[in-house]
């Protein structure tokens, strides 16, 4: 075992070490053979040398990041290592490059589910809100089409989230879901510039809509995203995973804790847990709220909500 002390100078240990020990504990997630805790105005490192050779240069960089903004965010932690870690060789993640961004995984989590993405041809997303579920599987989905992986993206969703509301609104019945579509909207304004997104829907490669629009079709050389799906009867999740054609993408994402439907109905994506457990090509990956990448207090209030339903 090797110890090292990697000194914090004048430096505030409390934005250092983040609210709660975030940035800690965030470290300690890609260490959990090391100990990492805070000595004499000092970061403490204790492990195999390989560990704590790797946790110096992590935190040395860490600290330049302070140095420069006077605070260290939870999902510096991540790309710092990441950046230490592509740089000594000893890992390839994967590195989403768009016109207007570079997206990587800033948790452990956010990593397999890209790495479960590449290697299953259908992927279940599930976790709270603010976790990346919905934005990474989009990145990736432009990655593949940029990548000539697939011919076209399909983005959909279940159009009614609140019982039989939806038929009071005012406005055409595209006016009525376009409020329910917006955030898929929103990931690929973020990604590619505005004039790009708005050709490509024209053309028809981007599709956007409500997932009664999937009834009877076919869905091949597509990469295609079910978000909300915790939304979904259990007819409308079968419905929509056998349009699965060939050398197609099916990404599947939602919040159990966030059902909307009536009381009488199993949400499809409960069941579908239950019933494609186990199934060759299928894979589930499970966010908490440690894979908040949000704003820090969206964490705080995801845990106030659980520790109040408890």
């Amino acid at each position: 075992m090797v110890k090292k002390e990697i000194p914090l100078g004048s430096r505030d240990i409390r934005e250092i070490v983040g609210f709660n020990d975030t940035n800690l504990k965030a470290l300690r997630k890609f260490y959990p053979d090391a100990k990492i805790y805070v000595g004499d105005n000092a970061i403490v490192v204790e492990g195999e040398a390989g560990d704590v050779e790797e946790l110096e240069e992590v935190i040395q960089n860490l600290l330049r990041i302070y140095d420069r903004y006077r605070k260290i965010e939870e999902w510096d932690v991540a790309d710092i290592i990441h950046k230490v870690r592509r740089h000594l060789g000893k890992e390839k993640f994967i590195e989403i490059i768009t016109p207007k961004r570079k997206v990587i995984p800033h948790t452990p989590n956010q990593q397999r589910y890209l790495e479960s993405i590449e290697k299953h041809d259908v992927v279940f997303g599930i976790g709270p809100a603010g976790t990346g579920k919905t934005f990474l599987a989009v990145a990736m989905a432009v990655k593949y089409l940029r990548d000539e992986r697939v011919e076209r993206i399909i983005l959909t969703r279940p159009a009614v989230e609140a019982g039989e509301s939806l038929g009071y609104l005012p406005g055409t019945f595209e006016e009525k879901i376009s409020p329910y579509l917006t955030p898929l909207y929103d990931a690929l304004f973020s990604l590619l510039p505005g004039e790009r997104v708005n050709r490509l829907i024209e053309n028809r490669v981007v599709e956007i809509a409500p997932l009664a629009y999937m009834r009877g079709r076919t869905l091949s050389e597509a990469f295609i995203i079910l978000d909300e799906a915790q939304n979904t009867t259990i007819a409308q999740m079968k419905m929509f995973l056998t349009r699965l054609g060939l050398r197609s993408k099916v990404v599947i994402t939602g919040d159990i804790t966030q059902i909307d439907l009536p009381r009488n109905k199993k949400s499809g994506l409960v069941n579908a847990i239950e019933v494609l457990k186990g199934i060759e090509g299928i894979d589930f990956v499970y966010f908490d709220r440690e894979d908040v990448v949000r704003h820090p207090l969206v964490k705080r209030i995801i845990e106030a909500y659980e520790k109040y339903a408890d």
